[in-house]
């Protein structure tokens, strides 16, 4: 799937989920379960990781994962979509980096490039962050960024330090 195409009109893209409050398992689970749709429709997850925090580091660790969907929905409709569910689960932008009930990037759609004020795909840290590069290579690990051409495996053996722990299956 080199184009990121699932058919003429539906593409695949990766998001990735965090949380560090509250019941973080339940509110990964309530955020995928509240991002499908008929126009939005999860394929797979990765494991869930335990990472610790990037940023603001006075704050609990995170559990992470990615979701591979295809998406009729274009890059700007997808990005409303989730700031919905973010709003809908008591997502408050307080401080940059710090603690959230959930968290939703887009990290990759299909092999585009997308650069706008209010969007930038792929993702623009998440070549720097283990908390998507180990879920990310774990899904698809020779999957190439559209950017470096690199594979998610190849940028995942080059990241140093950050602890991403993936949790064993409950």
């Amino acid at each position: 799937m080199a184009s990121g195409r699932v058919d003429g009109t539906r593409r695949l893209v990766y998001l990735g989920l965090g949380s560090n409050l509250g019941d973080r398992d339940a509110q990964l689970r309530r955020a995928l379960a509240e991002l499908e749709s008929p126009k939005l429709r999860l394929l797979r997850t990765s494991g869930i990781y335990e990472t610790e925090p990037v940023g603001f580091r006075d704050q609990g660790w995170f559990l992470n994962l990615v979701g591979e969907f295809e998406t009729e929905l274009f890059p700007k409709q997808l990005l409303a979509r989730m700031q919905r569910v973010e709003r809908a689960m008591g997502r408050e932008r307080t401080v940059k980096n710090g603690p959230r009930v959930i968290d939703i990037d887009i990290l990759l759609y299909g092999t585009s490039v997308i650069r706008a004020e209010e969007l930038e795909v792929p993702h623009p840290r998440y070549r720097e962050r283990r908390f998507t590069l180990a879920p990310l290579a774990e899904l698809a690990p020779e999957m190439r960024d559209p950017v470096t051409g690199r594979t998610m495996a190849e940028m995942l053996g080059a990241l140093k330090g950050q602890t991403a722990r993936r949790r064993s299956a409950e």
